[in-house]
């Protein structure tokens, strides 16, 4: 009894914490099956493909969720290759990484939608925003972080930032 009595006290709080976030104008995202570890997969990465496409042990071919990296096939787009080195120096071949599915779980060329986790906890798809290698990309129903990926995108605009930048495709 006191467990239940303390998971819904923890709801409680979580839900006024919402509540309270909304009224102060707070971009607060608060997705409880990230940080559940259970549902995360351990793997590695077996090859790359591009900034937002690479292979992972157990599963194959990954899509990453919520952003979109310029081409570096067929039409070869501005800042692709420097969104594909960026990823093959964050998460060489072999890279320990985990990740979490998307609620759709693959896309229709059979590429399974994910978040990935890099080893020190850090998520590979906002670090491409954050840094300026990709653009957001909302798909529903994957929106778990596309707050989070917008703003990191709007900060990444504003700081002039990789693709956003002079040397980038805004120059």
């Amino acid at each position: 009894m006191l467990g239940l009595r303390t998971a819904r006290c923890r709801h409680a709080l979580l839900l006024l914490l919402l509540v309270l976030a909304s009224f102060a104008g707070c971009d607060l995202v608060v997705d409880q099956s990230a940080q559940t570890p259970r549902e995360r997969t351990a793997a590695r990465v077996t090859k790359h493909t591009d900034g937002d496409t690479l292979w992972l042990s157990g599963i194959g071919k990954v899509r990453l969720i919520g952003v979109d990296t310029p081409e570096v096939y067929g039409n070869d787009e501005c800042y692709g290759r420097e969104a594909s080195a960026f990823v093959e120096r964050i998460v060489p071949l072999g890279s320990a990484v985990s990740y979490r599915l998307g609620i759709a779980e693959r896309d229709r060329y059979g590429r399974a939608l994910a978040y990935l986790y890099l080893d020190d906890g850090r998520l590979l798809n906002l670090l491409l925003v954050k840094r300026g290698y990709a653009q957001v990309l909302t798909i529903p129903p994957n929106v778990d972080f596309a707050q989070r990926f917008r703003m990191a995108e709007r900060r990444a605009r504003a700081a002039g930032r990789g693709l956003w930048g002079a040397a980038g495709c805004a120059g």
